[in-house]
C-alpha cells in the first residue's frame, strides 16, 4: 500500500512526522536507491528505504487489550511513574495506551503501536461505549439511575448513563462520554462518591478470561468491530457547543 514517506518513517519508529520530513529534505532518506523528496509514496511491503544507508524496517502492527491493575498509570510521559502499563507488556514492538485510566482504576485497556488506529478510536466525535462497575461512598436509588439516563450537567455539559443497580452501593455504569475522570465526576454531581472503579467492557470487548496483568492480541475481526462502532457511533453523533463552535458528540 502506497504511503507518504515520512508516515512510513514515523510508523517504523524512526522519527515522528516532523522530524522525518526533516530527514527527507535533508537528503538523508532513499527509496530504492534514489533520494526521496517531500510529498513523495512508497510502499513499505515492496520498497527499500532506507535513511543514513539503514534500511527501515515496518514495524508490525500490534492491537492488544491489557486488564490494567490499581497502581499503574497509562501515561507514558511521566518519567517519574514506577509501574507504568507499558511496563506490562513484554512484546519487541512499543505500544501505547489508547485513551486513559487512572491510576486508582483498574480493568481494561487497548494498546497499540498503530497511531492512526489509536487515533480514530479517541476521537470525541466517535466514542467507542465504555462500561464500568464502580463501588460507591452511599447508596444509590433508582431516581438516581433515571436521572442519569436522562442526562447531567457535569462541568456545563450533559453527560447521559445507562446505570444498573448491582447492589445498593454497587452499579453497572454504561457511558459514550470519554472525558478524563468522567464516571467519577458524574457520580460527583449526583452527591455521591466513586470508592473503586474497573472497566469491564470497551465496547464489544469484555473481559473474559483476563486477569489483573494479563493481556492478550486483538484479532482482526475485534479491530474490525471497533471500527465499525465508531463509524456507527459517528452516525448517530449528536451536537454539543464548545466555546463558540458546535461539535458532535
Amino acid at each position: 500500500m502506497l504511503q507518504r514517506i515520512q508516515k512510513i518513517l514515523s510508523a517504523a519508529g524512526v522519527a515522528s512526522r516532523r522530524k522525518s520530513e526533516e530527514l527527507i529534505l535533508q537528503g538523508r532518506v532513499r527509496v530504492n536507491g534514489s533520494v526521496a523528496s517531500i510529498g513523495q509514496s512508497a510502499d513499505s511491503e515492496k520498497d527499500v528505504i532506507t535513511v543514513d544507508d539503514a534500511v527501515v524496517h515496518a514495524e508490525r502492527k500490534r492491537y492488544l487489550l491489557l486488564y490494567k491493575p490499581k497502581g499503574y498509570v497509562t501515561t507514558t510521559a511521566d518519567k517519574f511513574a514506577e509501574r507504568k502499563v507499558t511496563d506490562l507488556v513484554g512484546i519487541q514492538e512499543k505500544v501505547y495506551p489508547v485513551g486513559r485510566l487512572d491510576a486508582d482504576a483498574e480493568g481494561l485497556l487497548v494498546m497499540t503501536n498503530d497511531g492512526e488506529f489509536a487515533n480514530k478510536l479517541m476521537h470525541p466525535r466517535y466514542e467507542v461505549e465504555k462500561t464500568y462497575v464502580v463501588k460507591l461512598r452511599q447508596k444509590m436509588w433508582p431516581e438516581d439511575a433515571e436521572m442519569a439516563r436522562r442526562g447531567i450537567f457535569v462541568e456545563g455539559r450533559k453527560v447521559a448513563a445507562r446505570i444498573k443497580l448491582l447492589q445498593k452501593d454497587v452499579a453497572e455504569v454504561v457511558v459514550h462520554e470519554g472525558r478524563h475522570k468522567i464516571v467519577k465526576r458524574l457520580f460527583k454531581a449526583m452527591g455521591n462518591y466513586v470508592l473503586r472503579i474497573t472497566r469491564t467492557r470497551i465496547g464489544t470487548l469484555g473481559i473474559g478470561k483476563l486477569k489483573p496483568g494479563m493481556w492478550r492480541e486483538l484479532s482482526r475481526e475485534e479491530v474490525g468491530r471497533l471500527m465499525t462502532l465508531r463509524e456507527e457511533a459517528g452516525k448517530h453523533a449528536r451536537p454539543y457547543f464548545h466555546g463558540n463552535r458546535v461539535n458532535k458528540l
